[in-house]
């Protein structure tokens, strides 16, 4: 019997899969719990409206993804941290500092810190290099330049 997902199911798949599981297990188990329903040839086509939707909306956030990239990639991004003698800052560069620079500095709105790549801990004055995931498979590699405040 074909049913689609209503909500994500551990080793049958994610909402919205058109699955195929045997008779009992959709009549007694999966259909009752409201986990899914029959893939009748109306909710088929329902099914396949939404998933062209999804598909689209998908296509869309990867090419907005990709116009972010060709105006963020090489850029440099400047963070100032408070550092001692020899450029050695008292503590450490984050990721929420720096996705509030590119916020401030390059608008980039609502960017996760989760997306922020740094190779190493930033303990110190100088230019590091970062990588910014802004969407799978789309990312942007800039310079950090780290400045040391008094």
């Amino acid at each position: 019997m074909k049913v689609i997902l209503k909500t994500d199911v551990n080793k049958l798949g994610k909402a919205g899969s058109l699955i195929d599981v045997s008779d009992g297990h959709a009549r007694n188990f999966l259909i009752p719990k409201g986990l899914a329903v029959e893939a009748t040839p109306g909710k088929l086509s329902e099914w396949k409206t939404e998933q062209a939707r999804l598909k689209a909306k998908d296509e869309k956030m990867r090419q907005e993804a990709l116009e972010q990239q060709k105006k963020l990639q090489g850029k440099a991004v400047t963070v100032e941290g408070k550092a001692g003698e020899n450029g050695k800052l008292f503590g450490s560069i984050t990721a929420a500092q720096i996705a509030d620079a590119l916020e401030k500095q390059h608008g980039l709105k609502d960017f996760d810190k989760r997306d922020i790549k740094l190779d190493e801990s930033i303990k110190q004055a100088g230019d590091f290099k970062i990588s910014l995931k802004l969407y799978p498979g789309v990312q942007a590699d800039m310079t950090l330049k780290v400045t040391a405040a008094q």
